[in-house]
């Protein structure tokens, strides 16, 4: 069974793998996903984690000495990240293996490449694709539409596990579920650059 501190808050929407241990101050939002082998720590400040954000398989999250890890709702922490101390913005996905130190501000809608190695203080602006060590912008655009994508597979992929079923996406009716998924969050898009 996972092991779950008393002083973690879980959504009762939550889907925590039977593998994972969360101990001190956490929050996790509704929908949200914890996946196998995560650890998380909070032994002061404090980690928040957003609706609909999942933490795969061995993610480590931390605090930092003076800083809380706050994660956005709708992003993917992949494989094997290191999380400590910084805030990542809503729909950004941090790819497998990437490291995020303390005091980095990660704005909305970016992807950080796997392998990235983010330095202590760096701040990434909205919109944002980050590759490197140390991490550097290179290039801009809008990600929200794929990481919102990759946010709603885990999503689906945690009720599924939560019902003991573990090919999900391997359903025949999968394929047309995510291509009307990305139709909702293009026109979701598109109303949100109307009303800038």
């Amino acid at each position: 069974m996972a092991v779950i501190g008393p002083d973690v808050t879980l959504h009762p929407t939550t889907y925590v793998h039977d593998s994972a241990h969360l101990y001190g101050k956490i929050s996790i939002g509704e929908y949200a996903s914890i996946w196998v082998n995560v650890v998380a720590r909070s032994e002061h400040k404090e980690i928040v984690i957003g609706a609909y954000t999942n933490i795969q398989d061995f993610v480590m999250l931390h605090i930092g000495d003076q800083t809380p890890t706050i994660i956005g709702q709708h992003c993917s922490i992949t494989h094997h990240c290191t999380i400590h101390g910084c805030t990542i913005g809503d729909n950004c996905l941090i790819g497998i293996n990437a490291t995020i130190m303390d005091r980095c501000v990660i704005g909305d809608n970016c992807i950080i490449g796997g392998h990235t190695f983010l330095k202590e203080g760096t701040i990434i602006p909205p919109n944002s694709i980050v590759m490197g060590t140390p991490g550097k912008v290179v290039r801009t655009q809008n990600n929200y539409v794929r990481n919102r994508l990759n946010a709603y597979m885990y999503y689906r992929n945690a009720l599924a596990y939560a019902e003991g079923n573990y090919r999900e996406w391997d359903h025949a009716e999968f394929p047309a579920k995510a291509l009307a998924e990305i139709a909702r969050l293009n026109t979701e898009l598109e109303a949100l650059d109307t009303s800038c």
